[in-house]
């Protein structure tokens, strides 16, 4: 799998903001352009969005080599962090902070009602917070790969934590999720919901591990990973940038009324990406003593979100122009720039690890002088 950011994830944001525009002018364009959506659906749910939102995800699970798993065993306390931060503290504090500022400090500005996908009428501020649930209970499976290795992080073991994850959203996510939104008071239509984790993570999931079995097998791995990932790799950013200039096409209106939406939904978002990549960080890691190399991604999984799992999940749930999905776009907006700094920081504060071994501190010594 080859490192570093491709040009779609080193200017994601860039992209992000120019589908906004596009997806603003698209809908003043053609403004019936939410009538064709529905009428091309099956079981309340659009063909052109799901197949998108499939070649969105299928890129990122053909990657993860689930043979890693069984090392795992040897690095039990990073994936122990991870899964705990993940599943036990994220979704909650998640929660606590999208509700505090947006159904608390900013409730008076998010003021309105929209009509979700099952009919219900909800109050604008509350699909925002459902929107951030679904990043919250979404933990990163795919661009941590790359935040870890500019991190110097262990990449063995960012694979098994991210295989790991992936097979505990199948249980986890669809049951959290539905919990957290039943919180919030929003309807909860849970055979879509169970329905959306079989598309969007299983599906995806299953068909990503066949075909990388199928390919290495009868090309070799040399080939897949230098030619097939190579060539495969942009189409989840460009799935997921087109998918983006529908949902801001029906969402637009919104956005060019009350730009302050944005910033609004994104505060929230931002601080709990810092709050919890500070206890997974500077707090749990040192605690269990890791080496710099293990901490770095284990924090780091737990600070990210799987925002394209959350687009999916919130566009089948609630509609591809509910506030909702729209909250879930403003986690894509701040996601690179946000854990671009976190990198960062760690890089200046890998010292902080020298003590869990003698061959971290050695390894952190070398990096000094190289660096």
């Amino acid at each position: 799998m080859g490192h570093g950011l491709s040009m779609f994830e080193r200017y994601l944001s860039g992209f992000v903001m120019l589908c906004i525009v596009l997806g603003i002018g698209l809908g003043r364009a053609v403004p019936e352009i939410a009538d064709i959506l529905d009428q091309m659906s099956m079981y309340e749910v659009s063909i052109p969005i799901a197949i998108a939102l499939f070649f969105m995800m299928y890129p990122i699970m053909v990657k993860i080599d689930f043979s890693e798993v069984a090392k795992a065993s040897r690095s039990t306390k990073p994936v122990a962090m991870t899964l705990f931060i993940n599943w036990a503290i994220k979704p909650f504090t998640m929660f606590l902070f999208a509700h505090l500022f947006l159904g608390i400090l900013f409730r008076q500005y998010l003021g309105g009602t929209e009509t979700v996908r099952s009919g219900d009428e909800v109050e604008l501020w509350r699909s925002y917070i459902a929107g951030a649930i679904l990043l919250g209970v979404a933990p990163c499976t795919a661009m941590v790969l790359v935040w870890s290795f500019l991190a110097k992080g262990n990449d063995g073991l960012t694979l098994v934590m991210v295989a790991i994850n992936s097979l505990t959203m199948l249980v986890l996510y669809g049951v959290l999720g539905g919990f957290l939104l039943g919180v919030n008071a929003m309807p909860i239509p849970w055979e879509t919901m169970l329905f959306s984790v079989a598309i969007y993570v299983a599906l995806p999931l299953a068909a990503g591990y066949w075909s990388r079995k199928e390919i290495i097998r009868r090309r070799g791995r040399k080939w897949f990973d230098e030619r097939f990932i190579h060539h495969l790799t942009p189409m989840s950013m460009i799935a997921l940038l087109g998918t983006l200039v529908l949902l801001f096409s029906l969402k637009g209106e919104v956005i060019v009324e009350n730009p302050l939406v944005i910033v609004f939904i994104a505060i929230p978002l931002a601080v709990q990406t810092l709050f919890i990549f500070t206890i997974g960080y500077f707090l749990m890691a040192r605690y269990l003593r890791l080496s710099y190399a293990d901490a770095a991604p284990a924090a780091m999984i737990g600070a990210s979100n799987h925002f394209e799992v959350a687009i999916a999940t919130a566009t089948l749930l609630f509609g591809l122009s509910s506030g909702a999905a729209l909250a879930t776009v403003v986690g894509v907006l701040i996601e690179v720039p946000l854990m671009l700094l976190l990198v960062a920081v760690c890089l200046r504060t890998r010292h902080l690890f020298e003590y869990a071994d003698g061959q971290a501190g050695a390894r952190h010594r070398r990096w000094r002088k190289r660096t």
